[in-house]
């Protein structure tokens, strides 16, 4: 294969795909491909290496196919924190990377698509599928792609939490939901006239929710709940600390002492207690690190709160990510998230003249700590993509890959629960009516 044939430039990123490159950080074991994807995976295991002179041709044997008859009504999807490559493979296949907000509309804003196939984890799917036309029909290449945040706020552990809230303060309890929930979580969201939110727009969220008046319960990121209340304006003594996961569901009123209850009336906002174990890495000392060497020090705000206010600036991925294409020749940043992220960013920000590294990448022990991916979106790669869009080619597409919203699956099996229609129909009106909130608030404010 020619340089010319392997070299392309995406019209949404920027990235490349460039000879010789590792397609793949690391080819997942056997067993985690479901059977039908299984002879997919056979094939790509078995070829020499992992470099596009190898892997496109075999991709270009079934997604070109897949192309020629589907047209526009295919839409390929995945968020930036895909690993292996992922995000590139997808644009080259003219599909889409965005950040989670963005995922969620594109079902919504592309009603040709009648086939959209997501590289991504499930809740981003679920978000897709709640906003999709009635003719759309979504699949996720894994469904065992999960999200370690919406794992320790299922919905059986985050709703009893809400009745015991609701049996104290009744209508005045608000739901925020990040989108990193899943769709029932969502709901509980829109049956107590709250939002969702993401990281792009949780501080306008947050101060629509104030504005209210409402106790607000934002779940499921402590950090970037804690974060958002910076933000807004609610001092760390309006704010209660809720448990996480098994912890919160299980926690009660009744068992409080008389000085925790005073402070949960008192409180504006509670806050889920999970977290996000990609960002709680990162540290105030580290940003001083790279500070101290020139960089410009930007962080996800689901890293804690101490390290977003040390740093230069915080924002979601698409607020990184167009911080580096707008960075000139010669500047360097450092910037905390999801290590898949930062490699492809400094691959960018490499063509444009500037240095980017990742906060925790401190070549010093006492720090003892390096960036990291999302190993759950990782559990997305070329052999799953592939079969997927050919196994809906050919008719073929497992039905343990559809999503529809409501479905709860596990991320380690990969069992799903879904819910009869009846009992889908108000989970759906109620997550749609909480996503449409988050809409209408964020393009308000634009």
């Amino acid at each position: 294969m020619s340089t010319r044939t392997v070299v392309q430039l995406f019209r949404n990123s920027g990235l490349r795909i460039e000879p010789g490159m590792p397609i793949c950080q690391v080819d997942l074991p056997f067993d985690w491909y479901q059977e039908e994807f299984k002879p997919y995976a056979e094939e790509y295991l078995a070829l020499p290496d992992r470099t596009p002179e190898s892997v496109l041709p075999w991709m270009d044997r079934y997604l070109l196919a897949a192309q020629k008859e589907f047209g526009p009504r295919l839409l390929l999807l995945a968020h930036y924190y895909m690993g292996g490559e992922i995000v590139k493979l997808v644009e080259r296949y003219g599909g889409r990377i965005a950040d989670s907000y963005e995922l969620a509309l594109q079902a919504r804003s592309n009603a040709g698509a009648e086939f959209i196939v997501e590289s991504a984890v499930h809740f981003m799917a679920d978000a897709i599928a709640t906003l999709a036309h009635p003719h759309q029909q979504v699949y996720i290449t894994n469904p065992r792609a999960g999200c370690t945040l919406e794992m320790y706020a299922k919905e059986h552990q985050v709703a009893p939490a809400v009745e015991e809230l609701q049996a104290r303060y009744g209508e005045q309890l608000m739901v925020i939901a990040y989108m990193n929930t899943s769709g029932r979580v969502k709901a509980l969201a829109g049956a107590t006239g709250g939002a969702v939110c993401t990281s792009g727009n949780a501080k306008k969220v947050m101060q629509w929710a104030l504005a209210q008046g409402k106790k607000i319960l934002f779940v499921p990121d402590r950090n970037l709940a804690e974060v958002v209340c910076w933000w807004s304006g609610v001092a760390p003594e309006r704010q209660f600390q809720w448990g996480g996961g098994e912890e919160g569901g299980q926690q009660r009123i009744a068992r409080m002492s008389a000085e925790q209850r005073a402070r949960l009336d008192a409180a504006q906002v509670i806050r889920w207690g999970s977290s996000c174990g990609v960002h709680t890495i990162f540290k105030p000392a580290m940003v001083e690190y790279w500070r101290a060497r020139g960089y410009r020090v930007l962080v996800h705000p689901e890293s804690p709160l101490p390290t977003v206010q040390a740093a230069d600036g915080a924002g979601s991925t698409r607020y990184l990510w167009a911080a580096v294409e707008a960075a000139k020749a010669g500047e360097k940043l450092a910037i905390a998230t999801e290590g898949h992220f930062v490699k492809n960013a400094r691959a960018l920000a490499r063509q444009k003249g500037v240095e980017v590294v990742h906060l925790a990448d401190i070549p010093d022990p006492a720090f003892q700590a390096m960036g990291c991916g999302c190993a759950t979106m990782s559990r997305n790669d070329p052999p799953h993509l592939v079969a997927m869009v050919d196994l809906l080619r050919k008719g073929k597409a497992p039905d343990a890959n559809k999503v529809i919203a409501g479905d709860v699956v596990d991320e380690t099996t990969g069992a799903r629960e879904r819910l009869s229609p009846t009992e889908r129909a108000g989970i759906v009106t109620h997550a749609r009516r909480a996503l449409d909130r988050m809409i209408e608030i964020t393009e308000r404010n634009n």
